[in-house]
């Protein structure tokens, strides 16, 4: 509830700003006060950067009654009016990219969460973005998926794409990040770490939480006494170790 995904789905104006300025891959988009109205000219701009920005949803957004590889062309024939052949090569490169070069022709109920949101990076991918906003991209897959999902997005950092993820992945954002952004009750904390600045500001912000839910289970304790077993409780969290 700080406004993490509303933050990013005002890079690519999915959500309009009040106000402020957006600047991405060259374009950028102003708008100066709340009571300002959003022109013609404001959603040419923003039209304008949306096309350098891919985004990646938490729930996928993947077309039911389309193919896997239908809904990476889609996106290019349309918008882009690109040549079939060519838009269904690139679709094809981008699915074996991602590891799902055997079910480009099966439907997105097929696939397990892992693969959906795979597929959702290669449609985004599809475009040809400078930049890539993912929301929460792991929030809803089962654990043993996750790694799926993270390791292709490690691969495009190493080859230099600019990722803005919204992320609960704490281990993710310590190996992978260049720049920390903590946001917390509408605030925002900035922190431009990375390596072992990044790891160390990590590790002291689990040493912080840890101390702060210890302290209230022992307010909880000397309040609650007769509830059965809660004197356990901050025997239990010393037994978690931060990352």
């Amino acid at each position: 509830g700080c406004g993490k995904s509303t933050f990013l789905r005002c890079l690519n104006f999915l959500e309009i700003p009040d106000s402020g300025t957006i600047s991405i891959a060259g374009t950028t988009v102003q708008k100066n006060a709340k009571k300002d109205p959003w022109s013609r000219a404001m959603e040419a701009q923003a039209h304008a950067l949306r096309a350098n920005v891919g985004m990646v949803f938490q729930s996928f957004n993947l077309f039911p009654h389309r193919t896997i590889l239908d809904n990476v062309t889609m996106a290019p024939l349309i918008v882009k009016r690109t040549n079939k052949a060519d838009a269904k090569a690139n679709a094809e490169r981008l699915l074996h990219k991602v590891g799902l070069a055997d079910h480009i022709h099966k439907y997105p109920d097929m696939l397990s969460g892992g693969q959906k949101q795979r597929a959702a990076i290669a449609r985004a991918l599809a475009m040809n973005p400078k930049v890539m906003l993912y929301d929460e991209p792991t929030s809803a897959l089962d654990p043993e998926l996750v790694d799926e999902v993270l390791n292709v997005m490690r691969e495009l950092d190493a080859e230099g794409m600019t990722q803005v993820v919204v992320t609960h992945e704490m281990r993710f954002a310590r190996d992978a990040s260049d720049y920390i952004v903590f946001m917390h009750t509408r605030l925002q904390y900035h922190f431009g770490l990375s390596g072992p600045k990044a790891r160390n500001y990590l590790f002291q912000l689990a040493l912080s939480w840890t101390s702060l839910f210890a302290d209230l289970s022992k307010k909880i304790v000397e309040k609650s006494k007769t509830i059965p077993g809660i004197e356990k409780i901050p025997t239990l969290l010393e037994q978690f170790e931060p990352i």
